[in-house]
């Protein structure tokens, strides 16, 4: 079969913004994380069904199940990227597509392990979509009919303000749309895997569902891609700029979807991003303002120095922020693989406080696979209020740099205190563990955003931004690849020795590595960042006036060697 690119219909030059196009990305969109989450209230029981090793080692497999898909996705995001700019954006959406409706089937009718694994290794290989969907988006919001009415009215209708707003609105739809599927496909993997245990009279143990207990949940997630891909192949358009019949390129940037994206910070709570977006993940517009530094001499001229340098991509501050950010992604990894094995673990010894000591935690909850997968879906309820409620009101009011140094300092406590559920009554254990994903979520989903948003500021120049965003997509893929298989090994371990707590234990000695790379990390002098909601917000207002840029002038005088003086001036 040949793909060819589509000769798209005409568009009605008031369609000011692509609510049609965006609304059918959002449901490729949405389809990925429904498929990537959905295992996860049963990856731990699925591999003690399938009896790897003993009992106590499952969580490491677990562990292992859970990367590959990562790994195998960040390996192979550049080909398709590449791919996608040589045959069009559209044909590689819709093969990632179909790349993970057979990853999930093959999942769901997998015998043994190893079938699982590869199964889950060759959804992330075919799924290029990361990269795909997002530059997309960026095209989608740079088409001519979506800026502007006709070029010879362009400074009227396509302000570079109305630009700005258009192209965030698109931006913060993904991040959005993400949020949306982490939501569902926890509730889908924890209430339809077993269904013949959960639903006997439906499912019955003898039939196709008992055969294959988690077929299930991976076959209802492979009925909503194939409806993304119907949908998708009947009615999105192409948005590659080379592929427009009957259009100029005059009016199109041209963009390339070989970029790497930052990777999701955790196994649910965040999607990719691309730093170049103004959105950096979340439902919000962020701006970026600097100042501008003039080195003088007394006279007024321009001081006379060396010719300027090639900006240098990976200085201090960026390496730091960056190496910030894949210690952040680490120990974020490790709690979404931890948790539902955690809440499902049993406790041999009963919940009582007075049968257990410090150091004496020797499983978990011993919650069911549905009570998990709801579990997990509320988290993501609480991360959508907190990413697109509470983290714009707290930026407007503390600052980046200062709500950044807030939750990196506190985000040990995120970790130290899950295993304590076990010393609960039972009647307050749902709401020690809803007070722990509150901790954890206000903590997690502010520090992922506002990272990128210091990586950003701390960029030399935007001629560099794509060095910098690969490596920080590389340091986000290790940590995601490396951080399940450890907590899974760190897990089997304590309940060997009979404290499970070490794995959270460990994921807090992480965090807390991170509060203290503090001291290394500079922040950037005179610049800021303004967070404001796409939409209107009544805890965040809006400033009537922007914020006048100020240039700070450096006189030097060139009679005492090694003297200046520093003023700083506002500028229109």
């Amino acid at each position: 079969m040949v793909l060819t690119p589509q000769a798209r219909s005409p568009i009605s030059s008031d369609d000011s913004f692509p609510t049609a196009q965006l609304f059918l990305l959002a449901i490729c969109r949405v389809a990925e994380p429904i498929a990537l989450t959905s295992i996860f209230p049963y990856s731990w029981v699925m591999v003690k069904d399938f009896q790897m090793a003993n009992g106590n080692d499952a969580s490491l497999y677990a562990g292992i199940l859970i990367s590959a898909f990562s790994l195998a996705e960040a390996l192979t995001g550049m080909f398709w990227g590449g791919l996608s700019d040589r045959l069009g954006r559209k044909p590689i959406l819709l093969s990632g597509c179909f790349g993970t409706m057979v990853s999930l089937l093959l999942v769901g009718l997998a015998p043994n392990f190893w079938v699982a694994l590869a199964s889950r290794a060759l959804g992330g290989a075919l799924n290029g979509n990361i990269g795909v969907i997002q530059t997309m988006v960026g095209e989608l919001v740079n088409r001519p009919e979506h800026e502007r009415k006709s070029p010879s009215v362009l400074m009227d209708d396509a302000s570079p303000t109305n630009v700005a707003i258009n192209a965030a609105r698109a931006y913060a739809v993904m991040p959005f749309v993400w949020s949306i599927g982490t939501i569902i496909g926890p509730a889908i993997g924890g209430l339809l895997a077993k269904p013949s245990e959960g639903f006997p009279s439906v499912f019955p143990p003898d039939g196709l569902f008992g055969k294959f207990p988690y077929l299930l949940p991976n076959l209802v997630c492979s009925v909503l891609l194939l409806f993304s891909i119907v949908g998708s192949w009947l009615f999105l358009q192409e948005t590659h700029p080379d592929m427009q019949p009957g259009s100029s390129h005059e009016f199109f940037e041209h963009s390339s979807a070989e970029q790497p994206l930052l990777a999701t910070s955790g196994a649910t709570a965040n999607a990719g991003v691309d730093l170049r977006a103004e959105s950096y993940g979340t439902f919000n517009q962020v701006r970026l303002q600097e100042d501008e530094n003039w080195n003088v001499q007394t006279d007024g001229s321009l001081l006379a120095g060396k010719q300027p340098q090639k900006p240098k991509a990976f200085t201090w501050q960026v390496t730091m922020l960056v190496i910030a950010l894949a210690i952040f992604t680490y120990h974020s990894m490790t709690y979404d693989h931890l948790l539902p094995i955690f809440l499902q673990d049993k406790n041999t010894k009963g919940l009582s406080a007075f049968r257990h000591s410090f150091f004496d935690v020797p499983g978990g909850v011993g919650l069911s696979t549905r009570t998990v997968g709801m579990i997990m879906s509320t988290d993501g309820i609480i991360a959508l209020v907190i990413q697109s409620v509470i983290f714009p009101a707290l930026a407007h009011y503390l600052g980046v740099w200062r709500l950044f140094v807030l939750v990196t300092v506190l985000h040990p406590i995120a970790y130290f205190m899950v295993p304590f559920l076990v010393f609960l009554p039972r009647h307050l254990v749902f709401v020690g563990i809803y007070a722990c994903l509150i901790v954890r979520n206000i903590l997690s989903i502010i520090d992922y955003p506002v990272l990128l948003i210091l990586i950003k500021q701390a960029s030399p120049a935007d001629s560099v931004m794509g060095k910098i965003n690969g490596l920080a997509a590389s340091a986000g893929a290790a940590a995601r690849t490396v951080s399940p298989p450890v907590a899974g090994f760190l897990y089997s371990t304590g309940a060997e020795v009979g404290c499970t707590a070490i794995a959270w234990w460990g994921s807090s000695f992480v965090a807390l590595i991170g509060a203290l790379q503090l001291w290394f990390i500079q922040r950037k002098r005179y610049s800021s960042a303004t967070v404001r909601p796409v939409a209107p917000c009544h805890y965040v207002p809006i400033p009537e006036q922007p914020r006048k840029e100020t240039v700070h002038i450096v006189v030097a005088d060139p009679a005492s060697e090694g003297s200046c003086a520093e003023a700083a001036s506002p500028s229109a």
